[in-house]
């Protein structure tokens, strides 16, 4: 059976758990199978009997699971309050709130009264009643949640929570409270063992391609080999001894070693040992990559991940897939509107953004994405490809974190809550990438997350990446009690006149920076996607693999794994000792120097053209560390020259802080500058990149010259292109991303200019069946407006007034329910003054325990948003800017100035507009 059969198959089986699909039994039922939910659509109107027969054989009784619900109470009896009696809405019976969103209780509709009282854990004194604005389904992929919905709704929940009197509502309340802190341990625990295991398999396939440990294989080089800190070296210069590896550590056998008595014995082997060492370095990579790229490609294409939540179900374009895994192809005429993703590919730092600004991508944070990133992480930088694994641990921390708060309901069923979880999980992720908590805090809150609750960030964020950074170091990956491998440390301090150079690094940086974000940006538009690379993937990975094996074996710099060339780059040279760190220690300068320089400088390029053509091919790839090695070797250079200098003229005015040490220049520490600068200019984070490069140091001494390079390198930077890699990747993959830190010239441009005026609308006066609204949905996911919805009017004075917004995905729900009858006339009740309202205004969407008491299923007014918000068509363009960057709104009605409905703007259509305004500029 083929991969992609395979897979429907299974999830299919998952997802019916039965030969039939039951009928969705009410506004809260779960999502039922998007296959069957297409058909039951499609067939609404037509003279099927073997779909009547289909209805019939159904059972009666309710579907054993709902979505976001737990045991669900009857309608009691209960006094209103003079408030509601005053305005003369009908109150509704309160919510309780569960620990888990699993459930095998009946669903609220049609629960037996008798079973819900033995149930009943609160008196029903304890039940309150909170307006909210209407019910919200599940979020279908590739649409926008509704932030102003979502924390509403976990208003409401703790309102019910506080109102709860009894011991059991206290109990509840302390425990509602600790489930946050019971998240982000877990999560901070998981992401450090994911991490651990990470960096143990990638330093013994990295070392498996030049040798293996002979006392134990399954052991990397540093773990088969002593490991020597500079006290020994020190010590062995006094005692003329020797340290080095081929002398200490006999266990290891190279494959020259290996296959030198091959080549030394056979009359037909021409080549020498050192030419089996290649082939087997190549062969290892290649295998380890195109590995890699196969799990990426066939594990996490974008369109198999069919998920029950996903709407749109009426479009030309949905993929339906029937009983024998086969997908139908799409409307003949019909485009396909989206790519295809790869989750697993990249850094997946874009996306994690865009996901935590409201965007949903079901899949992209799931368990198979999360092996294949980690499992394709380990094999892609063995592989010795010029990336880093530090970005990807974002992504991996925030399928840690979504996974595990699928268990509570108060994240499982609110988005909004949710993001916050991945925020605090990004947080982790950074802490485990650079050892550096604090730093993984700050660069969530600069860089990743988009909504950062302050008050939650010490508790949740800052904890998360805490426990993270402990339980890495109780694990210790490396064996040497660090939690990187480039964690480094100076004795000696910075002068004065080295500011002049680090200012100069800071330049550099930022140059380097902006164009390589220029050039790879170019390189994935105009050749990866423009050429035959965008249909073969695969094959792009072998020749980016084969090309990096060639070119590494230049010098023993180019050869280095990433980590390993910045720790040597960063690291001191310490007086008396022997240890040269691969001859990067230049004992001479006058003799010594310019071989170094040049070795490095042909490093720099190397690896600088190798990370632009890597960047972006189909596996799990960071960017972190392959800038930070450009950036190092700049710096190291630059201190190297330094040294030079102070050697050959000593009693230079410059040199007259130095007092006559010749040793009072550090080459490592103007890496470590360099390496930042490269950094912020790619990036253009600032402050939590300058946070982490103090935690790597252990010290502040260093403070200024950090934050001197990382300020002019964004600065330039951002004069050279004003869009960092992350926003650029975003671009270049179309993601619906918002940024609120960008600013906008509006011009001449007028709200009248971006407001959709020929929307479909339903009006409270004309008859709506089931069959015409769902033409309507029909034709409204045809035109691509999946993320969108209908304005319900009334009419007043000859003009239109509006009465509500029901999105498309709810409305789809609800037809679902009532499919049977296609002329069933469907009712919008609005609510008072006007009077036709039968339950309150509005309930919680989805809310855990939640139930309702309506009993009229043609009755669409629950699924209404009747307090959307609304702005005059005569208000300026920034009013709209600020309701979607900061309220989250996912739509944004248009009316005149006497409050006649004109039109929407929904977050889609704003970001288009958006994107014109830019390219015009």
């Amino acid at each position: 059976m083929p991969l992609n059969s395979l897979r429907r198959t299974l999830s299919n089986a998952s997802f019916r758990g039965g030969e039939r699909e039951e009928q969705p039994s009410g506004p809260l039922s779960p999502p039922s199978d998007t296959t069957w939910r297409r058909q039951r659509l499609l067939h609404i109107g037509e003279e099927d009997s073997s779909m009547n027969e289909t209805a019939t054989l159904r059972p009666s009784v309710t579907q054993n699971t709902s979505y976001g619900t737990l045991p669900s109470f009857p309608p009691t009896k209960k006094t209103s309050s003079s408030l509601s009696v005053r305005r003369g809405l009908i109150s509704l019976p309160g919510l309780s709130i569960p620990l888990f969103s699993a459930s095998t209780t009946h669903s609220p509709v049609s629960t037996p009264p008798h079973t819900a009282r033995a149930t009943q854990p609160e008196p029903p004194e304890a039940e309150v009643d909170v307006q909210t604005n209407g019910i919200r389904v599940w979020y279908s992929s590739f649409t926008s949640i509704d932030w102003l919905h979502d924390a509403i709704k976990d208003s409401a929940r703790r309102a019910r929570l506080r109102r709860r009197r009894s011991r059991r509502g206290r109990f509840l309340r302390q425990l509602d409270r600790s489930i946050g802190w019971v998240i982000v341990i877990i999560v901070g625990f998981l992401t450090a063992v994911i991490a651990f295991l990470i960096a143990r398999g990638e330093q013994w396939l990295f070392d498996l391609k030049d040798g293996y440990c002979g006392s134990a294989w399954y052991k990397a080089k540093r773990f088969c080999c002593p490991q020597y800190d500079e006290q020994d070296y020190i010590l062995a210069a006094f005692t003329s001894l020797s340290l080095h590896e081929s002398e200490t550590c006999a266990s290891w056998r190279s494959w020259a070693q290996v296959f030198s008595p091959v080549a030394d014995a056979s009359d037909w082997i021409y080549f020498e040992a050192e030419a089996f060492e290649y082939i087997v370095y190549a062969v290892l990579a290649l295998v380890m990559a195109i590995t890699s790229s196969l799990l990426t490609i066939y594990l996490t294409a974008s369109t198999s991940f069919i998920t029950r939540k996903d709407s749109g179900v009426l479009s030309e374009t949905f993929a339906e897939d029937d009983d024998n895994g086969k997908v139908d192809p799409p409307v003949p005429g019909s485009e396909q509107k989206r790519r295809v993703l790869y989750y697993a590919a990249g850094s997946g730092i874009p996306e994690i953004k865009t996901i935590l600004s409201g965007f949903v991508i079901h899949g992209y944070l799931g368990g198979r994405t999360l092996f294949t990133k980690a499992v394709g992480l380990t094999l892609s930088v063995a592989a010795g490809l010029s990336l880093g694994k530090e970005g990807p641990f974002v992504h991996i921390a925030s399928c840690v974190g979504n996974i595990v708060s699928r268990f509570f309901s108060k994240y499982e069923n609110n988005e909004g809550k949710r993001r916050e979880v991945l925020s605090a999980a990004s947080a982790a992720g950074v802490a485990v990438a650079f050892g550096a908590p604090i730093g993984g805090v700050l660069f969530s809150l600069e860089e990743v997350s988009y909504f950062f609750p302050a008050k939650v960030m010490w508790r949740r964020y800052f904890f998360c990446a805490m426990v993270a950074a402990m339980t890495l170091k109780f694990l210790d990956p490396f064996g040497s009690g660090k939690l990187v491998l480039f964690q480094v440390t100076y004795d000696k301090d910075w002068h004065a006149y080295e500011l002049i150079f680090f200012l100069f690094l800071g330049v550099f940086g930022g140059l380097w920076g902006a164009y390589f974000s220029k050039l790879n940006y170019r390189w994935s538009r105009d050749v990866r996607n423009k050429t035959w690379l965008k249909a073969h993937p695969l094959l792009e990975v072998c020749l980016v693999t084969s090309v990096t094996t060639l070119l590494c074996f230049l010098n023993p710099y180019t050869r280095m794994g990433g980590t390993e060339l910045v720790y040597n780059l960063f690291a001191e040279c310490r007086t008396g000792s022997t240890n040269t760190h691969s001859g990067l220690c230049v004992v001479n300068p006058s003799t010594q120097a310019w071989p170094v320089i040049r070795a490095i400088f042909t490093a720099l390029v190397v690896k600088s053209v190798l990370t632009l053509i890597t960047f972006g091919i189909k596996v799990p790839a960071g960017i972190f560390i392959p800038t930070l090695g450009a950036g190092a070797c700049a710096g190291r250079i630059v201190g190297i020259l330094i040294q030079w200098m102070q050697h050959s003229y000593p009693n230079s005015p410059i040199f007259a802080s130095c007092r006559g040490d010749l040793d009072c220049v550090i080459p490592g520490l103007y890496a470590m500058v360099g390496a930042a600068s490269t950094l912020s200019g790619v990036t253009r984070t600032t402050v939590s990149l300058a946070v982490i490069m103090f935690e790597l140091t252990d010290t502040l001494t260093y403070a200024v010259p950090v934050m001197l390079s990382v300020l002019v390198a964004k600065t330039v930077a951002d004069a050279v292109e004003p869009k960092g890699i992350y926003d650029l990747v975003i671009d270049l993959s179309q993601l619906p991303y918002l940024n609120p830190k960008r600013d906008y010239i509006w011009g001449s441009y007028q709200i009248n200019d971006v407001t959709e005026r020929d929307v479909d609308v339903i009006r409270v006066d004309e008859s709506n069946t089931v069959k015409s609204l769902r033409d309507k949905l029909q034709s409204l996911l045809n035109s691509g407006n999946d993320d969108s919805g209908f304005p319900i009017l009334r009419p007043d004075d000859r003009e239109s007034r509006l009465v509500g917004y029901i999105g498309a995905s709810e409305l789809e729900h609800a037809l679902t329910i009532v499919a049977e009858d296609a002329n069933q006339t469907i009712s919008f009740h609005p609510t008072a003054p006007y009077g036709h309202s039968q339950m309150t205004s509005s309930i919680s969407s989805l809310e855990a325990g939640s139930h309702i008491h309506h009993n009229d299923p043609s009755d669409f007014s629950c699924y209404m948003d009747q307090a959307p918000l609304t702005v005059q068509s005569n208000s300026p363009l920034e009013l709209v800017q600020q309701l979607f960057a900061k309220l989250g709104a996912r739509y944004v009605v248009v009316t005149d100035t006497d409050g006649y409905y004109e039109g929407v703007i929904d977050k889609k259509t704003w970001l288009t507009f958006l994107d014109q305004l830019e390219s015009k500029r």
